[in-house]
Formats: C-alpha cells, structure tokens, sequence
C-alpha cells in the first residue's frame, strides 16, 4: 500500500496565537490517524514563486488515513482554533 502525504505551504501567517492554538491539536489529530510530521519550519532556500514561510510535511500509512484525519472531529476541530489566522495551500498526495 503506497503511503500518502499532508503537505502544506504557509503564506501568510496573520495571528500567531491562532497557529499556536492549532498545532497542538492538530499534532494529537495526525497521531490519531496515523499520521507522522516529516517536516515543520521555514525553508532554507526557495524558489520560483516560493514563499519563505512555514512548511509541513505529514506523512500516513495511506491515502484513506490522510482523508480520513483532515475529515476527521480531532482535526476540523483544530481547523476551528486556527480560523483565519493564515494563509495556506493544503494537499493530499498519494506517494510513488
């Protein structure tokens, strides 16, 4: 079974309490999907129209872990603490 991934580009972040209020929710969501943090920080070096803002990359067992985690209570909560405090691509992709 292929693995799958949460990756995640911040563009703006407008209130950082509201992201600080998020992760750890959020962290407890992804364990309770299966789900592990691969990466979280600022880049070292982007490019083309990259943004030099927070990155996450999450990885999961499957595909049908990582949807069922964003679609899960755990998570919309999570959603609900970070409101519009940013400003963000989400993706799920499902790994080679």
């Amino acid at each position: 079974m292929k693995k799958a991934y949460w990756v995640v580009s911040y563009q703006v972040i407008h209130d950082p309490a509201a992201l600080a209020a998020y992760a750890p929710l959020a962290v407890a969501a992804i364990a309770a999907g299966g789900g592990a943090t691969l990466v979280r920080g600022l880049p070292h070096e982007v490019d083309g129209r990259g943004i030099k803002e927070r990155t996450v990359v999450v990885e999961f067992p499957s595909l049908q872990a990582a949807v069922d985690t964003h679609h899960s209570d755990a998570y919309k909560q999570a959603l609900a603490a970070l409101g519009n405090g940013v400003d963000r691509d989400f993706r799920i992709v499902e790994g080679v």
